[in-house]
């Protein structure tokens, strides 16, 4: 059972998971999570995990691996259903916890448990699978083969937005493949780890194969990263923090997922009623705190006025408040910083000569409320049309033709999603074929990712790494290759082929 400590009264203490026990920080410090929509709301405090605490969950880690690895992938694979399983059946509630101590609306909570339950039902199915490939030799008398093998302890770290579905997007793969784990996700969200950590206890993971340190970045996330004997690690957060990793984890196999900023193409022959509830979508869903956000929308001249009167008529109605009423639209940030964080980009836009449409403060309120922002006028250089501003902020830019729009869609470091809202099948073909990005929807926002499909961009998005999927595999094994010679003597490869 979980270590729970009544402190001030009701307030309650949890601690970290390492070898199958729940167990005490060794700083003996803790940290407060809230909720973010009532901010003075301190939901419990965490355990504040250190150095010792990571090696302490390496060893486990380490002991645990060669009977995970042993036991065969479809055993591990009715694990992980059972783990789906449990997820069904507790989903609200659980919907409920991340909209408490995320802050995005109910509806999306329940969306984020579900790919949590997506991604454990696909990968349990892996471990029936899990291929490699078989060739022809070169050679006669001859067989060729590559089989899958887990690279060994790996580390996952994982952010704040989706606390149930990006942990579940690592840990699932990672176990599937026969892996052990050392995870630490965001210090924003620890009770929804917490209760995924839970849940894969009562699934039956056996002790030290999964081990989670919560705590801060410098502490327990240096850490990890530098860790010598943690042979893979998974990161999905800022572009800042990817960049220090690919520094200093070694010759570890790395996973980056580096955020987006994300365009919606909008030409004139368009839906554009269509496409109004895909920007909104894209824009303002989970208040724009969303790698896929749609931060930009490049439109074509001819429909520009009517798509802004349109949107900023719809904009207005939004309301913002707690997720977890019924009627609430758009949720508060995550915390303080991601107020100023906004709220600098909206004074920046503002300098650069970009027109605000609508929003551009914080409501005063107890919770971390950013008004919904749109700038038109904004031009490809501004940094509001450039770097990620991971809040409801939404930069409008005018292109006179599809060569111009996706030159525009294409003139950021990021290449994440996309998309292009067209009737015209030969532009949707051609923004496929030219738009920089790792996913590509046509007449559909920038969000909605399914499990069964690579995830991942390029450019300063990541490093190449696909997630979810059978790239999800890919990132959570090595591949091994076999050959088997029954010719009864020596063979060459390149030197022996007949001529």
């Amino acid at each position: 059972m979980l270590v729970v400590k009544e402190k001030r009264g009701t307030m309650k203490e949890f601690g970290l998971y390492i070898n199958g026990k729940w167990t005490p920080s060794t700083s003996k410090k803790t940290f407060p999570t809230i909720n973010p929509a009532k901010k003075n709301q301190v939901l419990a405090q965490c355990a504040a995990g250190t150095r010792e605490d990571v090696e302490k969950a390496v060893y486990a880690a380490e002991k645990a691996l060669p009977a995970w690895k042993k036991m065969p992938a479809p055993r591990r694979g009715e694990v992980l259903l059972e783990v789906a399983s449990l997820l069904k059946k507790r989903k609200q509630k659980l919907g409920e916890l991340v909209t408490t101590e995320m802050g995005k609306v109910l509806k999306e909570g329940l969306g984020d448990v579900q790919e949590a339950i997506d991604i454990f039902e696909y990968m349990a199915g892996e471990g029936r699978r899990l291929f490699g490939h078989t060739t022809p030799s070169e050679l006669k008398n001859k067989f060729c083969c590559t089989i899958r093998q887990p690279i060994g302890v790996v580390g996952l770290i994982t952010p704040w937005n989706f606390p149930f579905a990006i942990p579940a997007w690592k840990l699932a793969p990672a176990l599937i493949c026969g892996n052990t784990i050392v995870f630490k996700p965001s210090s924003d969200t620890p009770l929804c780890a917490i209760e995924l950590i839970k849940i894969l206890e009562e699934a039956g993971i056996p002790p030290g194969v999964v081990n989670m340190v919560t705590g801060s970045g410098e502490d327990v996330g240096t850490s990890i990263i530098t860790h010598k004997r943690i042979q893979g690690l998974s990161f999905t957060g800022s572009r800042e923090t990817g960049e220090f990793i690919a520094r200093q984890s070694g010759l570890k196999k790395v996973g980056l997922e580096l955020g987006g900023k994300n365009a919606i193409i909008i030409m004139d022959d368009a839906d554009l009623d269509l496409a109004l509830e895909g920007v909104l979508w894209g824009a303002f869903g989970t208040t724009g705190q969303r790698c896929t956000a749609c931060s930009r929308v490049i439109i074509h001249k001819n429909v520009q006025k009517e798509f802004e009167e349109k949107l900023l008529a719809r904009v207005k109605k939004l309301k913002l408040g707690s997720g977890l009423d019924p009627k609430t639209d758009v949720g508060p940030l995550i915390a303080h910083r991601a107020i100023l964080k906004t709220h600098m980009y909206t004074e920046i836009g503002k300098k650069e000569g970009a027109k605000l449409l609508c929003g551009g403060y914080s409501v005063k309120s107890s919770g971390f409320f950013y008004a919904p922002t749109i700038f038109t006028n904004v031009k490809p250089h501004m940094r509001i049309a450039r770097e990620e501003i991971f809040g409801p902020t939404l930069s409008i830019l005018k292109a006179n033709d599809l060569k111009e729009a996706i030159q525009i869609c294409n003139s950021i470091e990021y290449g994440l999603s996309s998309s292009m809202y067209t009737q015209n099948i030969n532009n949707a073909f051609r923004a496929i074929e030219r738009i920089e990005a790792g996913i590509t929807y046509v007449n559909a926002s920038t969000i909605g990712a399914e499990v069964h499909l690579p995830f991942g961009g390029v450019k300063a998005t990541g490093n190449g790494t696909r997630e979810a999927g059978w790239t999800g595999i890919e990132e959570f094994s090595e591949e091994k290759t076999i050959y088997i010679d029954y010719s009864g003597k020596l063979q060459k490869a390149q030197i022996d082929i007949e001529e």
